[in-house]
């Protein structure tokens, strides 16, 4: 059972380092997993629910990796070795990202994000399920395009864009103040007001 479910998961990795999500079949995965096609949903009742697994296990480790960026001072280092993680496995958050799973991709970071989530101690006023939402979509959307550019962007840039844009924000407490203040806001829109 478990040889099985390994076989179909390695076979979707490979296919989709090769075409977009959108563009495989249950047959393709039963074929390069070495299966059946009825083995196939003896496991799974859709390519979606193989896809889920695919994905909840990578965001996972992706977690992991990005975890100590949201826990430590020297954040420029946590994004580099997230960054590096990604990376390393190209091919493979490419197709999550840019071939048809994004939207997947994010719904499972945010998900496995908000489990980890704490109130922010740096920053009172941000609630903690917003600020996951953001930094997960965020970090998502940098990634992506990222991956996109090819060769263009070397790993320490698009860590230091990563760092600055989102990292460093949330969780370096805010020179300014940890309280939200607005009187003049409200001034100005009661001045449009009248």
């Amino acid at each position: 059972m478990r040889k099985t479910r390994a076989a179909l998961y390695e076979a979707l990795l490979a296919l989709l380092e090769e075409k977009p999500f959108d563009n495989i079949t249950i047959r393709e995965i039963a074929a390069r997993a070495h299966v059946g096609y009825a083995t196939f949903f003896r496991h799974y009742q859709a390519k979606g629910g193989l896809l889920y697994d695919l994905v909840a296990d990578q965001i996972s480790e992706l977690i992991n990796q990005a975890l100590p960026a949201f826990t430590t001072t020297d954040t420029d280092a946590a994004a580099f070795a997230l960054c590096s993680y990604v990376d390393g496995h190209r091919r493979l958050w490419s197709a999550l990202l840019t071939g048809g799973a994004a939207g997947i991709v994010r719904e499972e970071f945010v998900r496995q994000a908000r489990q980890m989530a704490t109130p922010s101690r740096r920053h009172p006023w941000l609630p903690s399920e917003l600020g996951v939402i953001y930094g997960v979509s965020a970090t998502v959307e940098i990634l992506a395009w990222w991956l996109q550019q090819g060769s263009d962007v070397t790993v320490p840039q698009i860590a230091g864009i990563l760092n600055r844009l989102v990292i460093m924000p949330l969780v370096v407490p805010s020179a300014v103040t940890s309280e939200i203040h607005t009187p003049h806001i409200s001034k100005a829109v009661r001045a449009r007001k009248l």
